[in-house]
């Protein structure tokens, strides 16, 4: 495996995915009982966007460099982005935060004293740097492994409340059904837990294949959110995530935040966003 997120790190396939992850957490927190993060595809746990990796690709700039503090946002969109944007820390003239915080870190400044997580990695330099971030924390297991390994044998948590994210580098040709079977096994053993599956849109064909599945796995509450930023360039310009057992305030919400994100982020035509239910109740 080549993949290294920190050429794409803050791009606007990050933003989508660490705003809604925000949202799933906030809500987690309403409740004083903990919660157990699981992330099996946790990377380095944040990300230096002045170095060399993401100065190359620039990605940033098109993600993350566009909110500018949420300018010209609406009084309900600030409401929602604002915990996101906390996160980031200071951001510098360029819209460039010190350090863009990957999913591990946002967990972990949302994280109360009672709450716990799980951090999977299996590249190893990768991994070596989340142990060292997260060393000194307590609530925070690092653990060298494959994530859909991981995931199989950490659930259910002993707190029986909390949120999966599934959201690998889509490197193996083979990912979709991989994480598919890695969801399906896990939800047999805690249904109750909200899972959020992360996925780039580059064919049509294997997202189309990826949604059926979940529809016709009889698992219910399943909505599916998507962002596209247009434009004909070369690269990533649209990804998904399918979110199981999401917050019955979690859908307005998402569909307000994507539509925000959908204008402020475009970079040509055909940029917008769908929010569906590929199964309800």
């Amino acid at each position: 495996m080549n993949y290294r997120h920190g050429f794409h790190a803050g791009n606007f396939a990050d933003v989508f995915k660490h705003a809604l992850l925000v949202r799933l957490l906030i809500y987690l927190r309403r409740k004083e009982t903990p919660f157990r993060v699981i992330d099996t595809h946790a990377g380095e746990g944040a990300y230096d966007l002045s170095a060399d990796e993401a100065q190359r690709t620039g990605e940033w700039r098109g993600g993350v460099g566009c909110l500018a503090e949420l300018s010209g946002a609406s009084a309900e969109v600030r409401s929602l982005l604002e915990p996101y944007v906390d996160c980031l820390g200071p951001i510098d003239p360029e819209g460039r935060p010190a350090l863009y915080p990957g999913s591990p870190t946002i967990a972990q400044k949302l994280m109360r004293p009672q709450d716990r997580a799980i951090f999977c990695e299996l590249r190893p330099d990768a991994f070596a740097a989340l142990r060292r971030r997260f060393a000194r924390d307590d609530r925070i297991k690092s653990i060298h492994i494959d994530g859909y390994m991981g995931l199989g044998a950490y659930v259910p948590p002993k707190e029986r409340r909390g949120l999966v994210l599934i959201d690998p580098p889509f490197e193996r040709e083979d990912e979709f059904e991989a994480a598919f079977d890695a969801f399906a096994n896990a939800y047999a053993k805690w249904s109750s837990g909200i899972y959020a599956l992360w996925h780039p849109s580059k064919s049509d064909h294997d997202v189309r294949q990826f949604c059926n599945r979940l529809k016709g796995s009889g698992i219910r509450r399943i909505l599916r959110l998507s962002l596209s930023v247009g434009g004909k360039e070369e690269g990533l310009r649209r990804c998904g995530m399918a979110v199981v057992n999401p917050p019955f305030v979690f859908e307005q919400e998402a569909k307000t935040i994507l539509a925000f994100l959908a204008q402020r982020l475009a970079q040509g035509e055909r940029a917008g966003y769908q929010a569906a239910w590929l199964a309800g109740e």
